[in-house]
């Protein structure tokens, strides 16, 4: 949590005990989207095997969607009268989730470990979309609009991992590298 959230100004309309609350909610956004295009850009660059062009090829665009959520969410901080900290020791010492553990791999183990990923980064924008929407509906429209678009990067990944009759290779998993092993199965 930050040492003092409260900024001296904000946006009209939104008290600033409620944009310092605001401001705090959106920095665990920001690091989380920072993380996840590093970690997508790191799959881009580590996956091999006979899915490696399909899922290189799929990964980039991602990449650049998550950056300009990033950069949306550094925005909306600056603008409630916050500082967006996009440094990597920030993102660091205040994420609350570990490193992504997946090295070289086939494609496929990659996807079933973005797939747990994914889940995780979606669950906490639900979370924060619960925590802002009393508050600010700017800021909540902002969070659902990238809600949507991230459970669409799910939904990309999750068609390589799953059978005809609607199976989900990864479907119980709970670490990247139990999907991993179980994407890797399917490859």
């Amino acid at each position: 949590m930050a040492k003092n959230a409260t900024p001296r100004y904000t946006v009209p309309g939104v008290e600033l005990k409620d944009a310092g609350r605001l401001i705090d909610v959106l920095r665990l956004r920001l690091h989380a989207l920072n993380d996840l295009h590093l970690t997508l850009k790191h799959v881009h660059w580590n996956v091999v095997g006979p899915h490696f062009i399909s899922v290189h090829q799929m990964i980039d665009p991602q990449v650049d969607r998550v950056r300009d959520m990033a950069d949306d969410v550094a925005e909306r901080i600056a603008a409630l009268g916050g500082v967006a900290q996009g440094t990597p020791g920030s993102l660091v010492s205040e994420r609350t989730w570990d490193d992504y553990s997946i090295g070289r791999a086939d494609a496929i183990a990659h996807l079933g470990a973005l797939d747990v990923v994914y889940t995780g980064v979606i669950q906490d924008v639900r979370e924060a979309i619960k925590e802002v929407s009393p508050i600010d509906p700017a800021t909540e429209d902002l969070l659902i609009e990238q809600l949507r678009a991230l459970e669409q990067f799910q939904w990309f990944v999750r068609a390589h991992l799953e059978s005809a009759g609607g199976s989900l290779a990864t479907a119980g998993s709970h670490t990247e590298e139990e999907a991993a092993a179980r994407g890797a199965d399917l490859g």
